[in-house]
């Protein structure tokens, strides 16, 4: 065990861009403001997201948040899993609490979308395979994938253990936070038309001083009772500002050929 907290300690020294949710820096002045209403964050009652997971590459460390999606697959943000082997890929299940593990699963495979960042920003998505079934119970389930595209009007729900400032400590209980949709189309005018963001993402808007942040990221956004995002970037922390996240909808070809054993990309 010495050996390998040594090899993890080395691993992070050498990697310190593989930790929490990505950043676009922007001047505040070139972006309007977007006018909503949401409720602040709140802590999460246990069992009310059992599909939430912790990345962690030892227990309790904890990197990214995830998804269960069925018994052996977890999905999460490609930048959550880029630079890290399957050894350091730590689930944690069933919890409220990331220190306190309802169980612990282990990493057999990592599959990574094969367009990750190109262009950069974009196809930041990955599915992690288990080297055995998540067992389930009350506090532990599967989150359906999306059935259709997320629209106008419908309630977000952000879950996940990032911290209150930009590169702060993780939460030490799990957070959720009531979200709302922004069109694509508006979302790409605020962040000045950039690059990084495209037909793959969906936008979500919380009131100043809300929203995700360092740690969040891969974390599960959820309407419906359906899996419609996973934490990508923004501009931190809760700034008044959209949140970037990957458009689950979008990706279902992909996440359904990796899991029919076809990791081959379809989009």
């Amino acid at each position: 065990m010495k050996f390998l907290h040594l090899g993890l300690f080395l691993f992070l020294l050498l990697h310190p861009g593989t930790l929490g949710k990505r950043y676009q820096k922007m001047h505040a002045a070139d972006i309007p403001r977007i006018d909503g209403r949401i409720m602040g964050g709140q802590t999460a009652e246990v069992g009310s997201a059992p599909y939430q997971v912790s990345l962690q590459p030892i227990v309790g460390y904890h990197n990214c948040g995830g998804a269960i999606i069925n018994e052996r697959w977890i999905a999460t943000a490609g930048h959550c899993v880029e630079t890290f082997p399957p050894e350091f890929i730590v689930v944690v299940t069933g919890t409220n609490r990331y220190m306190e593990p309802g169980a612990v699963y282990y990493t057999e495979e990592v599959h990574l979308h094969c367009l990750y960042d190109q262009p950069y920003m974009h196809n930041d998505i990955a599915l992690i395979k288990l080297t055995q079934n998540i067992t389930f119970n009350a506090l532990t389930q599967p989150i359906a994938l999306p059935t259709r595209p997320t629209r106008e009007g419908d309630e977000i729900v952000l879950t996940g253990w990032g911290a209150e400032v930009a590169y702060g400590d993780a939460k030490e209980d799990l957070q959720k936070l009531d979200l709302g949709f922004v069109k694509l189309s508006k979302c790409y005018d605020i962040f000045n038309q950039t690059s990084n963001m495209g037909v793959g993402h969906l936008c979500t808007f919380s009131k100043q001083g809300e929203g995700s942040c360092h740690g969040d990221s891969g974390g599960p956004l959820v309407s419906n009772g359906e899996l419609v995002g996973l934490v990508n970037w923004g501009r931190p922390c809760g700034q008044g500002f959209p949140d970037v996240q990957a458009n689950v909808y979008y990706y279902l070809d992909w996440i359904r050929n990796v899991l029919s054993g076809n990791s081959k990309c379809s989009t």
